[in-house]
C-alpha cells in the first residue's frame, strides 16, 4: 500500500516547485476504467476528438493490436486484422467520415507500410510494399515507417523510419503520389537520424522529431524547405515525439529516457528562433513515454508508455 501511496505521489511530482513552474496538467488517475485491457507494449495512440474516441496501438503476441476506448475511459472494442507492429497511428476526420491511419514496423507480410482503417478495423488503403523493406530511391517503399500526419486536404506526411535504411520526409498527396521528399542519414541540415515523429501547425511548417540527432527541425509544407532546427532543449535526451496543444501555443515533446514530457512554447509567424522550455511534466521511472496526441477540443494529451505498458492521460489545470 505504501508502495502504491509513493507510485500515485511521484505520478503527481510534474516538477520542481522550486523551479516557480505553474503546474500545466494534472493526471487523470481515472482513465481508463480498466487498465487491465493493456495487455501489450503500448506504443501509439490517436485520439478522434469529433467522436470522442481514443486509439491505442499495442504490440505482443496474441494481443489485439488496437484498442479502442472512449475519452471518459471506457473500453470499447479492438481489433487484430492485417497490423503487425503498430509504431505510429493518427485519426483524420474529414467532412464525410472518418479513418484511422497506422504505420507498421513489423518484418512479415504486413510490415513496412502505411495503412488506412475504418474506425472499426476494416482495411482500406495499403502504402508502400508489404513486406519489403525499402531503399531510399523508390518513394513509396518504406524502411520501418516511423509515424503519419495527415491534413483534412488529405496531405500525407510521412517519417520513415525508425532505425531502418530509410531517414526521410515525405510529403504526398491523397492519391498518395509524392509531392516532396527530403532527407537522407546524418547530421547536417535536412539530415535525419531516425526521424521519429511529425506533426504540422496552422503556419505551414511540418515539425520532426528528429530523435537521435537529438534536434527538432521544421520545414515549409509547400515546398519542403529547411526552415530551422532546435537542439538546447534536448541535450539531455532526444525528442521521440511532437504533438500541438490544442491552441498551438505549445508543443508537447515526448523524452523517452529520461521520463519526461516537455513543454516548448510554439513560434507564431516567422523565424523558427531557438526553444524554450515553459514547463516539464516528470512521469515515474522507466515509464518511457514513447508517443502521444493531444485532444484538439478538450485539451487532454494521452501518453502511450512502452516502460509502464499502458496509456496515461494528462488533463489541463
Amino acid at each position: 500500500y505504501l508502495f502504491l501511496c509513493f507510485q500515485v505521489l511521484k505520478a503527481f511530482n510534474y516538477s520542481s516547485p522550486w523551479k516557480g513552474q505553474q503546474q500545466m496538467y494534472k493526471l487523470d488517475i481515472g482513465w481508463p476504467k480498466i487498465p487491465e485491457y493493456f495487455t501489450g507494449q503500448t506504443f501509439c495512440v490517436a485520439v478522434d476528438s469529433l467522436h470522442g474516441l481514443v486509439y491505442v496501438g499495442q504490440r505482443g503476441d496474441n494481443v489485439p493490436k488496437v484498442l479502442v476506448f472512449s475519452e471518459e475511459g471506457y473500453f470499447l472494442y479492438s481489433w487484430n486484422n492485417t497490423v503487425e507492429m503498430p509504431h505510429g497511428i493518427f485519426v483524420l476526420n474529414t467532412a464525410t467520415d472518418s479513418s484511422v491511419w497506422i504505420t507498421d514496423v513489423g518484418t512479415g507480410k504486413y510490415g513496412h507500410t502505411v495503412k488506412q482503417y475504418s474506425p472499426s478495423g476494416k482495411l482500406m488503403q495499403i502504402v508502400g510494399t508489404p513486406g519489403n523493406a525499402g531503399s531510399s530511391l523508390i518513394p513509396l517503399q518504406f524502411d520501418q515507417p516511423a509515424e503519419i500526419f495527415v491534413e483534412e486536404t488529405g496531405d500525407i506526411y510521412v517519417v520513415d523510419g525508425d532505425g531502418g535504411m530509410n531517414n526521410r520526409l515525405l510529403k504526398l498527396s491523397n492519391d498518395f503520389k509524392t509531392i516532396w521528399l527530403t532527407g537522407t542519414n546524418g547530421t547536417g541540415i535536412g539530415q535525419f537520424n531516425i526521424p521519429h515523429s511529425v506533426t504540422v501547425d496552422p503556419y505551414g511548417r511540418v515539425w520532426v522529431a528528429d530523435r537521435d540527432n537529438k534536434r527538432m527541425q521544421v520545414f515549409d509544407k509547400i515546398t519542403g524547405e529547411w526552415l530551422g532546427s532546435w537542439s538546447s532543449c534536448f541535450s539531455e535526451d532526444g525528442p521521440y515525439s511532437v504533438r500541438f496543444t490544442a491552441d498551438y501555443k505549445y508543443l508537447i515533446v515526448a523524452q523517452l529516457n529520461i521520463n519526461r514530457l516537455a513543454i516548448l512554447a510554439a513560434p507564431p509567424v516567422g523565424s523558427i528562433r531557438d526553444c524554450v522550455m515553459v514547463n516539464t511534466i516528470q512521469l515515474a521511472d522507466e515509464t518511457k513515454p514513447h508517443l502521444v496526441d493531444v485532444d484538439m477540443k478538450s485539451g487532454a494529451v494521452y501518453v502511450a508508455e512502452i516502460g509502464a505498458q499502458q496509456v496515461q492521460k494528462y488533463i489541463p489545470v
